[in-house]
């Protein structure tokens, strides 16, 4: 097995997160298709519902040994629309499979070369398909909160631009959650935590992210403290 170590501690905080993962699950939904990669796949919180439609394989990715063995877990427990295939590691690992889809939730922003991974991903996509990363957004709202949990940066529009491979298009750019925003720089300039609480998390959840959902449209997605990229090869 790999011994690769996730320093973060924010997985299980975050499953409970419900509205949040719908709602960015339904921004990326159009793009999945076919055989997809689920890269950093963690405990696998996200997979049964970002997967709705249970066509193709669906090839869970994880490097941690300890995150991997609770991500089988929870594939286990998924109702059976496709097949799920867990894998402890990295890119590496997959040899010469291909997919069409690749999709990193939260785990581009771990990785400290960034551009090379996503090239990487790339040799993994097969012509016509999609690469989807969704990121916390601004580098401004980088707090000791990402620095323990492994981050290295935030990304905006024009850092994911320059990390863009060459082979692939952009075709979707765009920030969720615009409360949120105002909520974490708030927290940034008034509480200053690293780690936000149960009841934080459970207020922003219930409360602000189904604002946002009607809010980010208006804003013409322009404002969010989450940020999704989409690119497509032709």
């Amino acid at each position: 097995m790999n011994e690769f170590k996730y320093s973060g501690t924010e997985l299980e905080l975050f499953a409970a997160a419900k509205n949040w993962k719908r709602y960015w699950s339904q921004q990326v939904r159009p793009f999945l298709r076919g055989d997809i990669l689920e890269v950093g796949a963690g405990i696998g919180s996200n997979t049964p519902i970002v997967d709705a439609d249970g066509a193709g394989r669906w090839t869970c990715l994880e490097p941690d040994p300890y995150l991997f063995t609770q991500l089988v877990q929870t594939l286990a427990k998924i109702p059976p629309r496709r097949v799920y295939e867990p894998i402890c590691g990295t890119l590496q690992a997959l040899k010469d499979q291909q997919f069409d889809t690749i999709i990193y939730i939260d785990v581009l922003e771990h990785i400290k070369d960034d551009r090379e991974e996503l090239y990487q991903a790339t040799l993994h996509l097969r012509s016509r398909g999609h690469l989807i990363v969704l990121s916390p957004a601004h580098q401004c709202l980088f707090t000791p909160f990402d620095a323990a949990i492994g981050h290295f940066r935030r990304y905006n529009r024009s850092t994911l631009r320059r990390v863009s491979p060459s082979c692939v298009n952009l075709i979707r750019l765009r920030y969720l959650d615009s409360l949120g925003l105002i909520a974490s720089t708030a927290n940034l300039l008034l509480l200053r935590q690293s780690m936000p609480s149960i009841g934080q998390l459970g207020f922003w959840d219930r409360w602000m992210v189904p604002v946002s959902q009607v809010l980010d449209p208006c804003f013409r997605y322009n404002i969010g403290k989450s940020i999704i990229a989409v690119w497509a090869k032709p």
